[in-house]
């Protein structure tokens, strides 16, 4: 019996031996991959000044004591600083490096930290807030740097590795599998994300996804989250995506984009039905924006786009993106579905614009918007009529950016707007540059805001240099 019984026992014993030998097999081994790509994988801390006013009590706004103090409390203005921390990855040996926008937004100050425990003070070259993609220089040579791979190669369930500063913990390693392809978010039309289930949190944003050959195939740029770690639900930016981006960075300091002037749905497959297509593939159009570039081109309410420069458009989320990436200027053919019938059209792509400068509002030239940064630091617009009719005022203009540190540390905010330059009113940004030129360098200029319903006066240093 005793026998029979560890007889018994030896074979259970082999026989999870060679079960674990063939599960060590299966599972994949990181190190070789860490060690070889570890070093191109930088920490990006930054830091960013910020202007308070210190001196009014802490009173509740209905408090009959709180505009007493706000008008006559002695408020001298105060600096403090916001610090945070991201990651980022070199692009190539002298010194460029790729990175989520969100991470340098704002910063003043921008450390860059390699493995070596070596810091320098970077740069930003460029950064595109639609993608989230910026690019970095720092002052050094004979970098290591990363190789590139193919995100189109990716399949789901492949193996896949992360490299970053999850809340300042350099050089964290974490892997999984990716999750899904092409993933739509809200608000974000022009990137086709990866999926993944690698854990990602705080300080990750930014940081390489490799691929199991040790190539970047992504930059991870957000996570789904209820509590605000990592819930097994990231997503990167397609790293063919930000490359496109990072050249245009890198060589204008700018993305363009094409547009045509289509407000598209996704085509249901009752919709389809009823538009007489066989499958639902395709982006249908709601709208056409009057004068774009598709309305001269004769495109129509409920055409159904299927092909873009000879590229499918599977479904509505991938026009925006073909379209987009699409140099302005060029002329491409759209296939589209018309009418139960395929029809061809030709049309001059337009350009998006910069997102650093104001949308214009059909019929104004341009010399109606325009920058200030050299005086105020503001992007400004001059208002329609419908908005001056909602504000029941007679002028103003409409901050649409703030960029100077002196008008940043005066409170101003996007959405404010300038009636007056001391006691003138302003209607036209020329007007406007012509009083800034009569106030001499490093004085104060007085600004009539408008915020919501509240108006007030507020000083300015211009810039002396």
């Amino acid at each position: 019996m005793m026998n029979r019984v560890g007889v018994l026992c030896a074979g259970l014993l082999t026989s999870f031996v060679l079960s674990s030998s063939l599960c060590a097999k299966e599972l994949p081994d990181f190190t070789e991959l860490v060690e070889k790509q570890g070093a191109a994988v930088v920490n990006i801390s930054t830091t960013q000044i910020m202007h308070e006013t210190a001196g009014l009590p802490d009173l509740p706004e209905g408090d009959p004591f709180y505009e007493f103090f706000r008008r006559f409390a002695p408020q001298a203005p105060r600096e403090q600083e916001s610090q945070s921390l991201g990651s980022g990855f070199i692009m190539s040996a002298d010194g460029y490096i790729m990175t989520n926008a969100h991470v340098v937004d704002h910063a003043d100050k921008i450390t860059v930290r390699l493995t070596d425990k070596r810091e320098f003070r970077a740069k930003v070259i460029g950064a595109d807030r639609r993608t989230d993609v910026a690019v970095l220089k720092i002052d050094a040579t004979g970098l290591p740097k990363i190789t590139v791979g193919d995100p189109n190669k990716l399949k789901v369930g492949e193996w896949v590795v992360a490299i970053g500063s999850p809340f300042g913990f350099d050089s964290s390693v974490t892997a999984g599998i990716v999750s899904a392809k092409g993933r739509s978010l809200p608000q974000d039309n022009f990137v086709p994300f990866i999926q993944t289930d690698v854990a990602i949190n705080p300080g990750n944003s930014g940081g390489p996804l490799f691929n199991m050959s040790g190539e970047v195939v992504g930059i991870n740029s957000q996570i789904y989250t209820r509590s605000g770690g990592s819930m097994g639900l990231s997503f990167a930016i397609p790293i063919d995506v930000a490359t496109q981006v990072a050249d245009q960075l890198r060589s204008t300091g700018k993305v363009t984009r094409g547009r045509i002037g289509v407000t598209i749905q996704e085509l249901t497959r009752e919709l389809a039905d009823s538009f007489g297509l066989s499958k639902p593939n395709g982006a249908l159009i709601s709208s056409v924006e009057k004068g774009g570039a598709a309305d001269k081109a004769g495109v129509e309410v409920s055409d159904v786009i299927l092909k873009f420069d000879g590229k499918p458009i599977n479904s509505s989320i991938d026009l925006p993106r073909i379209v987009a990436a699409t140099k302005p200027g060029s002329t491409v053919n759209i296939e589209l579905w018309r009418k139960g019938a395929d029809k061809v059209v030709s049309v001059v792509v337009a350009q998006i614009p910069d997102e650093t400068q104001p949308v214009q509002s059909a019929g104004k030239s341009a010399d109606t918007v325009g920058e200030m940064v050299n005086r105020l630091g503001l992007v400004v617009s001059e208002l329609s009529k419908e908005e001056l009719q909602d504000l029941q005022a007679s002028g103003g203009l409409l901050i649409q950016e703030v960029k100077g540190g002196a008008a940043r540390a005066a409170g101003l905010q996007r959405g404010d707007v300038v009636l007056a330059i001391g006691n003138t009113r302003v209607h036209s940004l020329k007007q406007v540059n012509e009083l800034l030129k009569q106030v001499p360098k490093g004085h104060n200029v007085a600004l009539l805001i408008r915020r919501g319903d509240n108006t007030s006066y507020i000083a300015i240093k211009l810039d002396e240099k």
